[in-house]
């Protein structure tokens, strides 16, 4: 199946997602030694799931570099950041020249690239490994977006292939993205996306609220929207949760649920990268904002009962409603995708990462959290004849116009003559109209700056720059 080195690997960390990649290797064939900080959790481990493959106990980091055969191949599954750092630190005194380390988790693709040069200056080979694909992911078959060593990748990837989920064109839905810490730059990029379309698939359900449709209601709606674009994961987890209810008092368990969201940093860290690269992504970056806003629950009852809604007649009919939100919300999720592959596209050439494009919507297509057929249209549009590109790019566009665009302006439209926040949509469709215009008005912000800071601006009819004495 694989040659001796990777038929074992080691996985440090045995929290929700350690437990079932450790799992997922097994059941691939692979021999997995497994040691966790708290003894006792590899123990109840062991009792639930030892019988599902070949798997060695280790009590130390010692025992666990005595099971593997050099050059050994080590998993951390453990906690972005500080965690990271003091496992390595551990970990290097039992490691040799060759070895393999691969960092599974949400990493900061800066830190990947310091732990990269860190481990190389000891002749350890390192892997920044982006796993998608959450807890079911992780076991049955997540997306893996590989970074670093290529040598390390050419080694460890058949036994990634064989945990990998299926792309849904005969292939596996793990890659190679280039040095450092491209890998664990996709992965942030796609949890950025992630952001952006719950963020508008959580507006959709407010909308629908907003327009007298109960929970039950809700959830038929949100179930009748899973075909074509919208058939998603994320759609598919929405309609699941939107229907589930308490046993307790019968109703519906997201209606007794706090409207304060957490998170993790990958959505903050993609509005900070998009800063640092010069890209737009206001999608993305609405949906860090609106989870920020969440998290004040007590400001907003109180301005709740201060602040007045000033709504006014909008003339949408509510048996209308539906079907336009589900337009509205397949090509604001659409515009969301292309705000994340501008990302990538930009910090790719600013790193000369030369990110496989082709491949990461490939591997986007299975597995991970942001699945959807939407992802072919960019496979498409990244590869394949320039013809090809040309068609599919145009393809884009198309569904970007007529009915499709006049579905978001309309719900923008409603939701801000009803009161309804939609900073997502309202910043998808600014962010559409903003692309698509000859002229904008930074002419404005040029003059400014060059009035109050002598900053110079450039003309339309003139080459060169310019500085005028405004006063």
């Amino acid at each position: 199946m694989y040659n001796d080195a990777v038929q074992q690997i080691g996985v440090i960390g045995l929290g929700t997602m350690g437990a079932n990649i450790a799992r997922n290797a097994a059941r691939n064939g692979a021999q997995v030694a497994v040691f966790n900080r708290t003894t006792e959790k590899m123990e109840t481990f062991l009792s639930l799931h030892g019988k599902e493959g070949r798997f060695i106990k280790c009590k130390t980091l010692e025992e666990l570099s005595a099971a593997l055969k050099p050059p050994r191949v080590v998993l951390l599954m453990v906690s972005a950041g500080s965690a990271v750092d003091l496992t390595l630190e551990e970990l290097l005194s039992q490691l040799e020249y060759g070895d393999i380390v691969i960092d599974g988790g949400n990493s900061h693709y800066r830190d990947t690239e310091r732990r990269e040069e860190l481990l190389g200056k000891r002749g350890i080979r390192f892997l920044g490994l982006g796993i998608s694909g959450g807890e079911q992911g992780a076991l049955e078959g997540p997306s893996m977006m590989a970074g670093g060593s290529h040598d390390a990748f050419n080694i460890v990837e058949p036994l990634l292939r064989d945990m990998a989920a299926e792309d849904g064109e005969d292939g596996k839905c793990v890659a190679f993205m280039g040095k450092g810490g491209a890998g664990h730059f996709v992965k942030m990029v796609h949890n950025g996306i992630e952001y952006g379309v719950m963020q508008l698939i959580a507006e959709s359900y407010d909308l629908l609220r907003g327009f007298g449709a109960n929970s039950a209601e809700v959830s038929r709606i949100i179930t009748s929207w899973l075909q074509g674009d919208l058939q998603s994961f994320l759609m598919e987890t929405t309609a699941k949760v939107l229907a589930r209810k308490e046993d307790e008092s019968g109703s519906f368990l997201v209606d007794l649920i706090k409207d304060s969201a957490g998170q993790k940093g990958t959505g903050r860290w993609t509005t900070e990268a998009a800063m640092l690269y010069g890209t737009a992504i206001p999608t993305i970056t609405a949906a860090v904002d609106a989870r920020f806003l969440s998290q004040l629950p007590e400001e907003r009852m109180r301005r709740s009962k201060t602040f007045e809604a000033a709504t006014v007649p909008d003339g949408l009919d509510v048996r209308e409603a539906p079907e336009l939100f589900r337009t509205a919300l397949t090509a604001a999720t659409l515009l969301t995708y292309s705000q994340g592959f501008e990302l990538l596209s930009r910090a790719s050439h600013a790193e000369s990462w030369g990110l496989p494009l082709v491949s990461i919507a490939r591997i986007w297509r299975g597995g991970c959290i942001i699945r959807s057929p939407l992802l072919k249209i960019f496979q498409h549009a990244y590869g394949g004849t320039s013809e090809d590109m040309k068609r599919e790019r145009q393809a884009i566009i198309n569904r970007l116009s007529g009915e499709n665009l006049k579905a978001i302006r309309r719900t923008v439209a409603s939701a801000v003559s009803r009161g309804i926040p939609v900073p997502s949509f309202s910043a998808t469709l600014a962010y559409y109209d903003s692309i698509r215009a000859s002229r904008l008005p930074q002419n404005l912000i040029q003059a400014q700056r060059d009035a109050f800071g002598a900053h110079t601006f450039e003309r339309t009819d003139k080459s060169g720059s310019f500085h005028v004495n405004w006063n």
